[in-house]
C-alpha cells in the first residue's frame, strides 16, 4: 500500500493533536493535585481554617 503525502500529513496531524491533548490534561491534572490549599480537614483539627 502507497502513502500519499495528503494522508500522511493528516494521520501526523491527528497523532500530534491527541499528544498535544493528553500533554495537556497531564499538566492540568498536575496543577490541580499540586496546588490543594491547606485549609482541609486532618486528623488533628476538628475543622478547616476559619479564613477558608
Amino acid at each position: 500500500m502507497t502513502w500519499s503525502p495528503q494522508r500522511k500529513l493528516a494521520i501526523t496531524g491527528a497523532v500530534l493533536a491527541v499528544g498535544l491533548f493528553i500533554a495537556a490534561n497531564a499538566y492540568l491534572i498536575t496543577i490541580a493535585v499540586l496546588s490543594q490549599p491547606d485549609c482541609t480537614l486532618s486528623e488533628r483539627a476538628a475543622a478547616a481554617k476559619p479564613a477558608c
